[in-house]
């Protein structure tokens, strides 16, 4: 009995230390933000950190209807995508006519006035879930070109006056529900996945956007964004997609790793946080936390912990200081996990239960995390090991596109209008 008593016990200390001794082995990790000028801007999806991370200070943390509400325009057609800033200017995507046209908006950040509208040339349309629509994928800008994906519609580029400067014709997608991934800016190219019928994951010459490499995918079903990571001595490319995790090298499009444990439909984009890429999926499906810088299947050797409490389905997580936030959009529960363990500290209710209740993603700064569901309600917790929300705001208006922040700004997209909130 003695003996058993002491496996048992040794048993248990060693799953405690697992994750840390797979941490000691792990290269450094971060995720790859925006640099130079662009970093003082908000302008790709998740801002320069690519995870939600607001820097800077003067942000309000309270606002109404008219509370804090420096001005407000009408946006036109319909849309999802999120603002993305860059010096004076703000863009949006929009469609008309149920995706029929659809087009890029541009906006003046000091007053809200509308600059221009450009439409995308005449092409296919594919079926969308009416939560999704054909305007979902947030468009980026590196302050020479803003750069667009519309799914079926292809990928464009502009510059910031509005001249379409060139198309590229994707091929056909038959995508359940729509497409709906943001695309990414890697140095010179632009990195887009799009799971569908002909899913695959590719890189485009952002002068001209000529690809440079596509590679085929197996999954069919996903609407993700991918991140750019470095792991150690070289970067990877991180996509969370249908029943696994798959990391690619980002000049030549080789798959490097795999991690299986995703469910069937996955949407969250991964965030990073000590020494782990962090990956949530399906409606209740499980979070991993993952050691990148493996080789082929590592679903047994760098999967550091699985956590099947809290994981959204829309909303991507959010990383900050020591924590794992997020919130389950099927019964409005907020969930915070430490990073490092999985151990869950707290988990909590966001107002009433609805499914699919919460769409954009969280944000967080000044030691708050702020959560916003789809009724425009904004619920601001206090970062840390103990639930607790300190208020709530309420714009008034639907609300399911992502916030951007800059030099002390809000600018929130709802079904409406583009609004601008500030002290």
């Amino acid at each position: 009995m003695r003996t058993s008593s002491r496996r048992a016990v040794l048993g248990a200390l060693a799953s405690m230390l697992w994750p840390s001794r797979l941490l000691t082995q792990s290269p450094d990790v971060r995720m790859l933000g925006v640099e130079g000028e662009g970093a003082r801007y908000w302008s790709r999806w998740r801002g320069p950190s690519g995870q939600g991370l607001v820097s800077g200070s003067g942000y309000p943390d309270a606002w109404s209807a008219t509370q804090n509400i420096l001005w407000k325009t009408p946006v036109p057609g319909r849309g999802n995508s999120s603002p993305v800033v860059w010096g004076d200017r703000i863009f949006l995507t929009a469609e008309y006519d149920g995706g029929r046209r659809l087009s890029v908006l541009a906006f003046r950040r000091s007053d809200g006035a509308w600059l221009w509208e450009v439409f995308a040339p005449a092409g296919r349309t594919g079926s969308a879930h009416f939560k999704n629509g054909h305007a979902s994928a947030t468009p980026m800008t590196d302050g020479e070109r803003v750069y667009v994906s519309f799914g079926t519609r292809g990928l464009l580029a502009l510059d910031l006056d509005g001249k379409l400067l060139w198309t590229r014709d994707l091929g056909p997608m038959d995508a359940y529900h729509g497409t709906a991934g943001s695309p990414l800016l890697y140095r010179d190219r632009i990195i887009l996945y799009q799971d569908s019928s002909d899913a695959f994951v590719g890189a485009f010459d952002t002068r001209t956007g000529a690809p440079l490499w596509r590679t085929r995918r197996d999954a069919r079903v996903g609407w993700g964004t991918p991140v750019a990571i470095t792991a150690g001595d070289h970067d990877e490319i991180i996509v969370n997609g249908q029943s696994r995790v798959v990391a690619y090298d980002p000049n030549t499009g080789r798959e490097l790793w795999s991690c299986a444990g995703s469910t069937y439909e996955v949407i969250p984009t991964p965030v990073v946080g000590n020494g782990m890429v962090f990956c949530a999926s399906g409606r209740a499906g499980p979070t991993l936390a993952i050691r990148p810088g493996g080789r082929g299947d590592v679903s047994r050797s760098h999967l550091v912990w699985t956590s099947p409490r809290g994981s959204p389905f829309v909303p991507s997580p959010i990383v900050y200081g020591e924590y794992l936030y997020m919130v389950n959009d099927m019964q409005s529960i907020a969930t915070c996990i430490e990073a490092a363990t999985g151990r869950t500290m707290w988990q909590g209710r966001l107002g009433v239960a609805q499914r699919e209740g919460f769409s954009a993603s969280p944000v967080a700064f000044d030691g708050k995390v702020f959560f916003t569901n789809d009724d425009g309600e904004t619920f601001v917790l206090r970062a840390g090991p103990t639930f607790e929300v300190l208020h709530v705001n309420r714009i008034g208006e639907s609300t399911l596109a992502s916030p951007a922040l800059v030099d002390g700004r809000w600018y929130i997209r709802t079904d409406r209008n583009l609004v601008a909130i500030g002290r």
